[in-house]
């Protein structure tokens, strides 16, 4: 029976999987960039050109430095698991929608410059899921987004142009991205477990938990309830009850009069 409005969370592998197989695309992606030395930067989001429209797909692979991969890899190893864990059945959903128009977003605000790494994304994430625990009000989400404020609270500052070698453009894109994703995406009902008392044949009476309480909202004891149910039974007038039988005759057949 359902006495309990919440949102089922199960853990299951994509968990932890899902945001591994990425990091691991990113690192792999720097190892073959440094030892191959493809200058891979190349192939990042370039704002307003049509050659750059390729970085949408690619850059958030592609990274400057270790200490850029680096910088990247847990964030969106711990949001990614958030968003896998918490949103399970738009989780992927979310994060194509964010993936893609974070990049095009930054391609069309950005400056004329390769624009690579994860960080747009990241930011992304950190937005959606900040945003989306506040609008869908459950206290687990809630509790979710102020961690990611807590943690997360002061890379704010770099969706501004404080720092000319950052790709503040990118931040900002994926900053405002997820606010959007939070506002259009929809936690599906499925996930929801809703109160007995919601349920449209609720009997107020026939729930164990109001009998304690009467007309007036005052708590009823156990033996309070007990007397009273004798004070109605003793004022209930029993009408006699009648019982009607009818005698039919058994009769014997051929093989009852052969023995």
């Amino acid at each position: 029976m359902k006495v309990k409005k919440d949102i089922v969370y199960n853990f299951y592998n994509g968990v932890v999987l899902y945001p591994f197989y990425l990091v691991i695309l990113m690192w792999v992606a720097f190892y073959v960039d440094v030892e191959l030395g493809l200058d891979a930067y190349k192939y990042g989001v370039f704002p307003r050109e049509a050659k750059g429209l390729l970085g949408v797909f690619l850059s958030p692979f592609i990274h400057g430095s270790l200490a850029h991969l680096y910088s990247n890899t847990l964030p969106i190893f711990f949001l990614g698991a958030a968003l896998f864990y918490f949103y399970r059945k738009i989780s992927w959903k979310v994060l194509l929608l964010g993936y893609v128009f974070t990049g095009l977003v930054t391609w069309v605000i950005g400056r004329p410059s390769y624009h690579i790494g994860m960080s747009g994304v990241i930011y992304f994430l950190s937005s959606f899921i900040f945003f989306k625990g506040i609008i869908a009000k459950h206290y687990r989400l809630i509790a979710v987004s102020l961690i990611v404020v807590f943690v997360y609270g002061g890379t704010i500052w770099y969706v501004l142009p404080v720092k000319e070698e950052l790709s503040w453009e990118g931040h900002l894109a994926g900053f405002l991205v997820g606010f959007v994703v939070a506002l259009l995406v929809k936690v599906p009902k499925s996930n929801v477990v809703s109160y007995q008392w919601e349920q449209t044949d609720y009997i107020p009476e026939q729930d164990p938990f109001m009998r304690h309480f009467d007309a007036q909202g005052n708590f009823v004891s156990e033996s309070e309830q007990l007397r009273r149910l004798e004070e109605e039974l003793q004022q209930t007038q029993w009408q006699n009850i009648e019982y009607t039988y009818i005698y039919k005759e058994h009769k014997s057949n051929e093989n009852d009069e052969m023995e």
